[in-house]
Order: C-alpha cells, then sequence, then structure tokens
C-alpha cells in the first residue's frame, strides 16, 4: 500500500510540474522556434556549384527558380547542363535537376553558359551562350519551356561572334520596357569591336530584325551585364577579372548609371564605361571568399529589401574533384544611399545575416 502511495506522489508532482512537462507525462515541451533564427542565414545559401545564376519567381506557386552555367560538381553526376535549384526563401535551394536533356545542336561543340531566364508571354524563356574556352566564335542561343523545371526547348540561334561582329559574344541578359524587348551581351576582350552591346528583339522575344542595329554600352574588360531600372535610372552591374582561377580568382561586381536604357553608363565619378578601367566598385573577394561576381536581377522581398545573387569561391574550398573551381550560389542584401547601390563593406557577408522576408 505505501509503495502504491509513493508511486502515486511521484506521479502527481510529476504531473504538476511547470518546467518543461508536456500533454503526456515525462514527455519534455519541445522548445518553441526561435522566429529570428528561422529568419537567418549564411553565405554560401547552395552548393557546391551555381556560377552565373539567373532567378526568376513562379508567378503561379511564388517559387523561386534559379540556373547556371553547365558544369561537372566533382559528384559522379558528370556534366549537368544548365543545373536548376528551387527555393521558398532565397537561403535554401533543393536541385530540381538540369534545363536540357541534350545540348542545342546549332553548334558543333561547346557548352551551355551563363544562362538568363526570365517569365514572359505565359512561359518561360532562357537566353544561353554556347561556348568553350578560347573559343573563336561563340553564340548566343534561346529556347522556351511551360515549367520552370523545364524541359526547355530550344527554339535555336540569336547570333555568333561572327554573325554580329562582337567577340566572345556571350552572358545574354534579357530586358523589357513599354512592350519593347532588348537583349544585351558581350564579354572579355581586347579586339577592336570588343564591349558590351544591346540590340532590339522581335516582338516575340525569339530572334533579332537586324543585327546591325546594336549599341556599345560598355568595354571589353566587364562581362555578365545585368541591367536593374529603379527610379529615374537605368543601373548597369558588371563583372571584371578572373572568374575561374579558384582561391586565386579577382572576380568583382561594378556598376554604373545612365538616364537612358542604351547609354551612356557613367560611373559614380562621371567616366563613360565604353572606355576600359571605369566603373564603380559594388563587391569584391574578402579574405574568405574569392571571386564574387556573374549577379542575378535584383529581388525585392516583401519587406521592400532588395537581394542579389551572385557566386563566389570559398578561398578554403577553390575547386572541386576534378579540378573545376567551385563556384557556390550567394546571396546579399543591397542598399541605396545617394542614388547608388551598395553592399556592406563591399565583401560577401560571412557571418549570420538576417534573411529575405516572403510572406
Amino acid at each position: 500500500m505505501r509503495k502504491l502511495m509513493y508511486v502515486g506522489f511521484v506521479l502527481f508532482f510529476v504531473a504538476c510540474d511547470d518546467r518543461g512537462a508536456g500533454p503526456y507525462l515525462g514527455v519534455p515541451k519541445p522548445p518553441e522556434a526561435d522566429p529570428e533564427e528561422e529568419a537567418m542565414y549564411r553565405n554560401p545559401v547552395f552548393e557546391p556549384i551555381l556560377a552565373d545564376p539567373t532567378v526568376v519567381r513562379d508567378p503561379r506557386t511564388g517559387v523561386f527558380y534559379a540556373y547556371g552555367t553547365e558544369d561537372n560538381w566533382g559528384d559522379g553526376a558528370g556534366s549537368r547542363i544548365v543545373p536548376v535549384v528551387s527555393s521558398e526563401n532565397l537561403t535554401s535551394w533543393t536541385l530540381v535537376g538540369q534545363a536540357f536533356s541534350t545540348k542545342p545542336n546549332w553548334k558543333n561543340s561547346g557548352n551551355i553558359w551563363a544562362p538568363d531566364v526570365v517569365y514572359t508571354d505565359g512561359r518561360y524563356v532562357m537566353y544561353y551562350s554556347y561556348s568553350t574556352w578560347g573559343d573563336a566564335n561563340p553564340g548566343v542561343g534561346v529556347a522556351t519551356a511551360d515549367q520552370p523545371s523545364g524541359p526547355f526547348t530550344d527554339q535555336g540561334k540569336l547570333f555568333t561572334s561572327n554573325e554580329i561582329n562582337v567577340p566572345n559574344s556571350i552572358d545574354p541578359h534579357f530586358f523589357e520596357e513599354g512592350g519593347h524587348r532588348y537583349l544585351f551581351w558581350g564579354s572579355f576582350s581586347n579586339a577592336a569591336t570588343q564591349g558590351t552591346y544591346v540590340v532590339d528583339l522581335s516582338d516575340d522575344g525569339l530572334s533579332i530584325p537586324d543585327l546591325s542595329q546594336k549599341t556599345k554600352i560598355a568595354a571589353g574588360d566587364f562581362e555578365a551585364v545585368m541591367i536593374h531600372k529603379r527610379e529615374d535610372y537605368y543601373y548597369f552591374f558588371g563583372s571584371k577579372g578572373s572568374c575561374c582561377d579558384g582561391a586565386n580568382s579577382q572576380y568583382r561586381v561594378l556598376v554604373a548609371r545612365s538616364t537612358n536604357l542604351k547609354g551612356p553608363y557613367l560611373d559614380r565619378d562621371g567616366h563613360d564605361i565604353t572606355e576600359r578601367g571605369r566603373g564603380t566598385l559594388l563587391l569584391q573577394g574578402s579574405d574568405i571568399f574569392a571571386g564574387p561576381g556573374h549577379n542575378s536581377r535584383i529581388i525585392t522581398d516583401d519587406e521592400g529589401t532588395d537581394w542579389m545573387l551572385y557566386h563566389g569561391i570559398d578561398r578554403a574550398q577553390g575547386t572541386v574533384p576534378g579540378g573545376a573551381t567551385r563556384r557556390p550560389l550567394m546571396l546579399d542584401k543591397i542598399e541605396w544611399r545617394d542614388g547608388w547601390p551598395l553592399i556592406g563593406g563591399a565583401i560577401p557577408s560571412a557571418t549570420r545575416t538576417k534573411a529575405p522576408v516572403f510572406n
């Protein structure tokens, strides 16, 4: 009898103890979620590689999709022809697959680099580069898909470098305004016709009516153009330096702005970026991350904060097995001061940081 009374007393004490007892005796309450913990992130946001990223949000689901340059991640899966990842918040990404099952056939050899994906006319349109290292005649093509995850169906070539008379014609970027569609592109070169250019696209965005009607907007020490419209200005974002030398990469992002879409684009000192050596620094390497660059479009979260995705390189892990430069996906907040974009310290964030807010 005493034993039963003792057991009953212990059970009563446990049941009445408010130091964490749950609805069932002896089961601690799960710790309450810390909203600050849930709202934080740390770079990189996807590994091992998502180089030259572009990002688009599915208007039907609100899910973000990011796409990157064809690369071999050194994981035994071979070369992924435009890897595709998805996220609901820009900080946690999941591999979906690859945009193409086979490469477009309008070029005999090469890889699919630096895609730019947009949602327009109820479909997804991808502008892509087709090139190899040192390619004498790379080009730009276009593909379409009904779903952001693909598969993308190739719609063919827009032009090659020889056809449009712009050396190293890669890194396409689509821009639309007032019912008009434009393609920006270009990359590193010292040739007389070097530079980043813009040309008018057809109404459906799948062809170029006149290859000769192009306008140069930046010199050939830039690549990876991205144009962002904010208030009265068009902002040019471009990358300079070596993208792919592992921990020794010197990639960095510079900006300029113009009141006209087709330029001239001037840096903060008033210099036209069609001259080499111009541009205002936005982002460069740090002791932790090398070679940040080739940024995506700017994404504004539900609190009105602007964010930019780009690739960077962890200096402690500069390459993947097989030797390719390990370029994971990075994310940082953009602030605006006196009409110019800024990233804190002009270097990639490396500590836990407040994440974008999407309701």
